[in-house]
């Protein structure tokens, strides 16, 4: 063989190992990729499945908790259907069933209510409102004593979604108040007062569990 010919030869050599090189290494490279998206797509797939097992676990135990509330009442207590309240936004004031109010027709503008302590008089249609949102309000007139006035604002500032403020037209010296649910006791010491509240704060009744009780209105 001549010179030019194992030239030739050595160079088709070369040529053929450099082409085998890159035909692995593209293999290699597909199956790199491959792989990566393999993992990717299960850890996706897994994440999607998790967060479905999740919210099916939530929503189960939303309902139950739901149920659960939905069977218990506070000794006392008076109920109305919550389906005949009404729930819409309206402007001016309300002709409520009950005094105070318990649920129905409200402004757009709720009263804040995580803990929020009322010593003047505020307008139905907000408080109502903050009833919608899932919050407890209570309620005293002029009959209630200073001890118990004082009670009820301790308890209040100390529990999310509840308010309180004055009602001297009210029937009861006392009043809780929550969606379709209404309690009436005469002193603050009253047992009933932690249960219905235990029960109502954003419990089974709520039109809208979970919307905010700030950023609305303040001391009028």
């Amino acid at each position: 063989m001549g010179q030019t010919s194992r030239k030739r030869s050595a160079a088709s050599s070369a040529a053929r190992a450099e082409e085998e090189v890159r035909q692995a290494e593209a293999v290699r490279e597909r199956r790199s990729r491959f792989l990566t998206l393999t993992s990717a797509a299960l850890v996706v797939t897994g994440l999607i499945g998790l967060g479905a097992v999740n919210y099916a676990r939530e929503n189960q135990e939303n309902k139950e908790r739901r149920a659960a509330g939905a069977r218990k009442h506070v000794r006392g207590e008076q109920t109305w259907n919550t389906g005949q309240l009404g729930y819409e936004h309206v402007k001016g004031t309300v002709a409520y069933p009950m005094n105070p109010p318990a649920g129905g027709n409200h402004s757009q503008d709720w009263m804040n209510c995580d803990g929020d302590v009322y010593v003047k008089a505020i307008r139905n249609e907000n408080a109502v409102h903050s009833l919608e949102h899932g919050a407890v309000w209570i309620t005293y007139n002029n009959k209630a004593d200073d001890a118990d006035i004082k009670a009820l604002a301790d308890k209040v500032t100390k529990t999310p979604y509840t308010l309180m403020s004055p009602v001297n037209d009210q029937p009861g010296t006392i009043t809780l108040s929550a969606w379709g649910h209404q309690l009436r006791v005469s002193r603050a010491h009253d047992p009933r007062i932690e249960e219905f509240i235990s029960t109502y704060v954003q419990g089974p009744q709520t039109p809208e569990p979970g919307a905010s009780c700030t950023n609305g209105l303040a001391a009028p």
